[in-house]
């Protein structure tokens, strides 16, 4: 019976000293207005080059915020803007980073990752030294002309965020 008793009172002790030192976390997040502005100065940069694209902005934890699909651009870029911009949030980086760590190293394993696609076009965006986001595009002839229009919708909203 003595153990039960210093054992829950031991639990109650540590439940106060637990909750006592819970915080909350807190995190920037994407405003709409900023996600629309990236997403589409991203698009409009390429419809200007002649790219039929389509365009994804994910949030702080991959979700999609901003998704589009510009008139001619073919099927799969839809998919692929969406991936390449989740690979950009989660590894905190380009996309292009990523192809290249996976060409280098092969047995990785990135190909296997739901979502993660290692090809160029996609940048994280960034609240000082936070990624609170990524926007990738897919479509262009080449994923640096692809990343090249990421660029100039980050930059375009670089006051917003």
């Amino acid at each position: 019976m003595k153990i039960r008793t210093i054992s829950l009172g031991l639990a109650i002790a540590c439940a106060g000293v637990i909750s006592a030192n819970a915080q909350l976390i807190t995190y920037h997040a994407l405003s709409t207005n900023a996600a629309l502005t990236i997403a589409q100065t991203a698009y409009e940069t390429c419809k200007q080059q002649g790219y039929n694209v389509s365009v994804h902005v994910v949030g702080f934890d991959g979700e999609t915020l901003v998704a589009l699909r510009g008139v001619g651009a073919s099927p799969h870029t839809f998919e692929n803007s969406f991936r390449k911009a989740y690979t950009a949030r989660t590894f905190r980086t380009a996309s292009g980073d990523i192809a290249k760590r996976a060409q280098d190293n092969p047995s990785l394993g990135l190909l296997r990752l739901t979502n993660v696609i290692p090809i160029q076009g996609a940048l994280p965006i960034k609240a000082g030294d936070e990624v609170i986001g990524a926007v990738g595009v897919s479509g262009a002839p080449g994923g640096d002309k692809d990343e090249a229009c990421s660029k100039a919708g980050i930059d375009k909203a670089t006051p917003l965020l």
